[in-house]
C-alpha cells in the first residue's frame, strides 16, 4: 500500500488518478449553503453590502522567528524587500520549472510573525520547506481548515475572519466602530472596534467601495458575527452562504484553483514523498473537457494566471533560474469568457430532454465539479487555443461567465468555442454523471470582467473574496 504521494504516481499516470478521484465535489464547510438565496446574496455585494464568513475553508499557517522572513523569500516570486509590518501581500510560490504551485496572503502581524491564509497547495509547500530547509530560529504550524459539519456545530479554529464588503460596507464598518475609521491603503492592517472587542483589520475594496477583513479569536467568532449582521441591517448587509460565496471571482477575476505543479520533477521528489495520500495533491480531482496524458499540460505559469508583475528577480527563489528564461510575450494571458445565452439555455435544457441528448449539468451559481478544472477553448478550426478554468454564473451580469488563459495572439471580442462536458460520457469521478460533450460559444473579454471592478479593484491577484484556494 503507497505510503505518500509519490508512491501513488509510480503506479500510475497521475492525470488518470486525479481524473478518476472518488473525493466527491469540493465543498466549503460549516457556512450554511445559503442565508437568502444565491441570486440575492450576490446582487447585494453590488448593490449594498455583503458578509463573508472566511473562517472555515481555509488554512492558516502560523511563522514565526527571525528565519520566517527567509522561508518566505526563498519560496516566493515576490519581493519581500518592502514588507512592513502591518501589511499584507499575496503570496505565490512556485517548483523549480517555474510552474505555480498555489497562492494565498501572507499577513505580517508582528515584527517576526506572519500568518498565511490560503488552500492547502501552498501551505503544504511552505510546510515542507520551513519543516525541511535548515530553519534554525523558525516555529512553523498549520490549523487545518474546518472539516465539513453543520453550521453550529462546535468547531474549533484558531480565528474567525469576515470580510465586510460592498458600497455600504463603509457605514456598517463605521457604525461597528462608534465613529470614523481611517480608510488605509490597500492591504494596509489595523485594528478597530467591534463589539467592544479590538480586533484587527485589513484593507480590502469591492464594487467601487472600500470594505474590511477582520479577524481575532474564534472564540469570539459568533458575538462579533452577530455585531456585524445587527449593524449592517439598516445598510442593506446580507450575510452570504457559502453557495454565493465563490462564485464573486466570476467577476473579479482571480482564477482560484489551478493544479499545482508538483507532480513532476525531481528537484520535487521529496515534496511528494512529505506529502501523505490523504493530502490535497493526492486526493483532488481534475475535471474538464481538455485531457492530455502528460500532467505538465495542466501547469501554469506567474503570467498565465495574472502574477506576472509579482516576479521580481531581486532576490534568489525556488523556480528563479527557469523564470529568467521564459519568454513573457511568448505565454498564455488570463481573460474572462461571456459564455453564448442561447447555448447555455440549451445546457440546461438538456436536463428536461427525455431521450435526450443529456449534457453535463451547469450547477448555479458556479459549474465547477473538480478541485481543478480544465476545459478546452477552440478556435473555428477545433484547434485548442486556451483552457476554461473556473466556470458560472454572475446574477449581476446576467451571464454565463468563465476564468481562463488564451493563446497570446487571440484578441478581445474573439468568439471562440468551450467544449463542455469529459469525453467518452465523463470519467468515473463521483461528481459526474454520464452525458454527451456539447460546444458552448463564447466571447474573449476582460478580465475583471466587471466593469466596476476594473476601475476600483487594485493589484493582479485575488480580490475581495479568495474561495477555495483563499479559497475555490
Amino acid at each position: 500500500m503507497a505510503k505518500n504521494l509519490q508512491e501513488l504516481i509510480d503506479g500510475t499516470n497521475p492525470v488518470q488518478m486525479l481524473r478518476n478521484s472518488q473525493i466527491g465535489s469540493y465543498i466549503y464547510p460549516v457556512v450554511p449553503a445559503d442565508f437568502e438565496n444565491w441570486i440575492k446574496e450576490q446582487q447585494a455585494w453590488r448593490q449594498t453590502a455583503v458578509l463573508f464568513d472566511q473562517s472555515h475553508h481555509m488554512d492558516n499557517v502560523f511563522l514565526k522567528g527571525s528565519d520566517a522572513i527567509a522561508l518566505i523569500s526563498d519560496t516566493a516570486i515576490n519581493s519581500v524587500a518592502n514588507f512592513a509590518v502591518n501589511k499584507a501581500k499575496q503570496y505565490v510560490p512556485t517548483t523549480s520549472s517555474g510552474h505555480v504551485v498555489g497562492d494565498g496572503i501572507l499577513f505580517r502581524e508582528a515584527e517576526d510573525e506572519y500568518v498565511y491564509v490560503g488552500r492547502a497547495p501552498a501551505s503544504n509547500w511552505l510546510l515542507f520547506h520551513g519543516e525541511t530547509g535548515g530553519y534554525r530560529n523558525l516555529d512553523i504550524t498549520v490549523d487545518r481548515r474546518s472539516p465539513s459539519r453543520p453550521y453550529g456545530h462546535p468547531v474549533t479554529r484558531d480565528y474567525y475572519r469576515f470580510q465586510i464588503q460592498g458600497p455600504n460596507a463603509w457605514a456598517v464598518i463605521e457604525k461597528l466602530n462608534g465613529g470614523e475609521l481611517e480608510k488605509l491603503g490597500f492591504f494596509n492592517m489595523s485594528t478597530m472596534k467591534i463589539a467592544g472587542k479590538s480586533v484587527r483589520t485589513l484593507r480590502h475594496g469591492m464594487a467601487g467601495a472600500p470594505g474590511l477583513e477582520v479577524w481575532g479569536p474564534y472564540a469570539d467568532h459568533d458575538m462579533i458575527r452577530d455585531a456585524i449582521v445587527e449593524a449592517g441591517a439598516e445598510f442593506g448587509l446580507v450575510p452570504v452562504g457559502s453557495r454565493a460565496y465563490p462564485s464573486n471571482t466570476l467577476e473579479s477575476g482571480w482564477i482560484p484553483s489551478p493544479l499545482p505543479a508538483i507532480y513532476t520533477g525531481e528537484p520535487e521528489r521529496a515534496y511528494r514523498e512529505w506529502l501523505g495520500v490523504d493530502s490535497y495533491e493526492a486526493t483532488g480531482t481534475l475535471a474538464g473537457s481538455f485531457v492530455s496524458q502528460d500532467i505538465e499540460d495542466y501547469y501554469m505559469t506567474p503570467w498565465e494566471l495574472g502574477y506576472g508583475s509579482f516576479v521580481k528577480f531581486d532576490h534568489d527563489f525556488i523556480g528563479r533560474d527557469a523564470l529568467e528564461k521564459i519568454d513573457k510575450d511568448t505565454q498564455r494571458r488570463k481573460v474572462t469568457l461571456a459564455w453564448n445565452a442561447e447555448d447555455l439555455t440549451r445546457v440546461w435544457g438538456s436536463l428536461l430532454n427525455v431521450d435526450g441528448p443529456n449534457y453535463k449539468f451547469f450547477d448555479l451559481p458556479l459549474a465547477n465539479y473538480g478541485s481543478a478544472n480544465y476545459d478546452s477553448i477552440i478556435d473555428a478550426d477545433g484547434a485548442v487555443v486556451g483552457l476554461s478554468m473556473f466556470t458560472g454564473y454572475s446574477a449581476n451580469e446576467r451571464r454565463g461567465l468563465s476564468l481562463g488563459v488564451v493563446d497570446p495572439n487571440v484578441p478581445e471580442g474573439t468568439e471562440l468555442k468551450v467544449v463542455w462536458g469529459e469525453p467518452d460520457g465523463g470519467t468515473s469521478k463521483a461528481s459526474v454523471e454520464r452525458h454527451e460533450q456539447t460546444e458552448v460559444r463564447v466571447v474573449v473579454s476582460p478580465v475583471p470582467y466587471s466593469t466596476v471592478v476594473r476601475q476600483s479593484y487594485h493589484g493582479g491577484g485575488p480580490p475581495a473574496i479568495q474561495p477555495a484556494p483563499r479559497g475555490p
